[in-house]
């Protein structure tokens, strides 16, 4: 990568990153986390059962991580801007065809693989790009660039509500897809770190150096090998599979309960709020090591399963508000910290293939959960189902959380004693 072979500036230019970064997230994460004001539209209008339609959406989170180790492989090859404007224009053009309302399965190729790969295309090298632009400040730069997702959610729940009332869902897709061709914006902000901080002749010699090292880039595999890091997958395995539930099915459930159009809307902007105070909160106590960053990703991962239980047993708006509010607050703690976590597992230097192999795997979960989700429901009846089972795969989740930090203790308790002994024989040697 180009921006590897300088040191992170931890400010500087780095916040113009972050900036980029927070509309990133807002056009793609925020988009994704709205589908659900869609979901009862495109039932109706196909007139399918609530597993099939959810299909969409599943196709969307499923392709947004599969294409995560393609993502960071074109990274490595050319670079984050080129990627993200590439992503800008798969994720708009998505949206766009989509609008056309052909059929289902053509919802499954636009909605799903093009969004999806659009929005890997870009959310991925934005990450990459805060994570190196940064070591003290990187969990505060990461929490506020992440945060882009929840205050884009707050204004996007109202206006796609309105735009569907007033376009039709077809319409509205269409109105989104010229959104998100911002994001060909955002990406051309995104300055590789070495042009920063080096002259243009030294860039251009840098980049002629590197290229033949960038075209025998390999994926590196080997890091599954690591006991820590293949526990951390099946973190993102389980948790993925209960983190795509609630937003999907919030929207449905509320209006199961006899509640109008704009009150469930009303509730995601509220849920999208209390996750903006988690990511900044998280973000701050991490960047505080009051506690290790696995620590804390165990407990607010509990918490969130814990709640995710008891939701469904709110049975009017107030309710629902209350445990909306604490769902997000603890999403937003999980999302603050969980992609951060993979440098202390793998490191810096590893930290975009680990990425890259953290979102492929994770697609498992976010492939699964949605549709499985919506068979409970339509076996069942109920929403709650849904919800029940969400809770479920996050506290399973955190078991595999604990096991890895134990881990990375013991892996660094072994460096310790290895680097004590080495400078004990180094002095030795230097009295003799």
């Amino acid at each position: 990568m180009k921006s590897r072979g300088a040191a992170p500036p931890d400010g500087g230019y780095g916040w113009v990153v972050v900036f980029s970064a927070f509309l990133i997230m807002g056009l793609t994460a925020a988009v994704l986390k709205n589908f659900g004001l869609f979901f009862l539209d495109i039932q109706s209008h196909f007139g399918v059962p609530t597993s099939t339609t959810s299909w969409v959406t599943a196709t969307t989170i499923a392709t947004f991580h599969l294409g995560a180790p393609l993502a960071s492989a074109l990274t490595l090859q050319f670079s984050q801007r080129v990627v993200i404007i590439v992503g800008g224009l798969l994720a708009s053009s998505g949206m766009l065809l989509a609008s056309l309302d052909l059929s289902l399965p053509w919802l499954y190729l636009t909605m799903g693989i093009l969004q999806g790969l659009g929005i890997s295309f870009s959310w991925i090298p934005a990450n990459s790009m805060v994570s190196h632009y940064f070591v003290r400040w990187r969990p505060i730069a990461y929490a506020i660039a992440s945060s882009g997702e929840c205050v884009f959610a707050v204004m996007f729940s109202p206006f796609f509500q309105w735009l569907i009332e007033m376009y039709t869902w077809q319409g509205s897709l269409l109105i989104i897809g010229g959104l998100q061709l911002n994001l060909c914006v955002c990406g051309s902000l995104m300055r590789p770190l070495d042009a920063v901080q080096r002259s243009p002749r030294e860039t251009l010699d840098g980049d002629a150096a590197a290229l033949p090292q960038r075209r025998t880039f390999f994926f590196k595999c080997s890091l599954m090998r690591k006991p820590e890091f293949f526990l951390y997958i099946l973190f993102a395995i389980f948790a993925a599979a209960g983190f795509f539930i609630p937003p999907l099915f919030l929207v449905p459930f509320a209006q199961s309960l006899g509640m109008d159009k704009y009150w469930p809307a009303l509730i995601l902007s509220t849920l999208s709020l209390a996750d903006l105070a988690g990511r900044l909160i998280c973000g701050w106590i991490a960047n505080m090591r009051l506690l290790r960053n696995l620590q804390l990703l165990t407990m607010v991962v509990t918490l969130l399963g814990v709640v995710l239980l008891l939701l469904p047993v709110s049975h009017n708006f107030w309710a629902m508000v209350v445990f909306a509010l604490l769902y997000g607050f603890l999403f937003g703690c999980v999302v603050a910290i969980h992609i951060t976590s993979i440098v202390d597992i793998v490191t810096l230097e590893g930290f975009d293939n680990g990425l890259g192999l953290f979102m492929l795997f994770r697609s498992i979960g976010g492939f699964v959960g949605p549709p499985a989700a919506g068979w409970l429901v339509d076996e069942t009846h109920d929403y709650s189902t849904a919800f029940y089972l969400s809770g479920l795969c996050l506290i399973s989740s955190a078991v595999f959380v604990v096991l890895v930090d134990r881990l990375v203790q013991r892996r660094k308790v072994l460096e310790a004693e290895v680097d004590q002994v080495t400078n004990n024989e180094r002095e030795e040697g230097n009295v003799k």
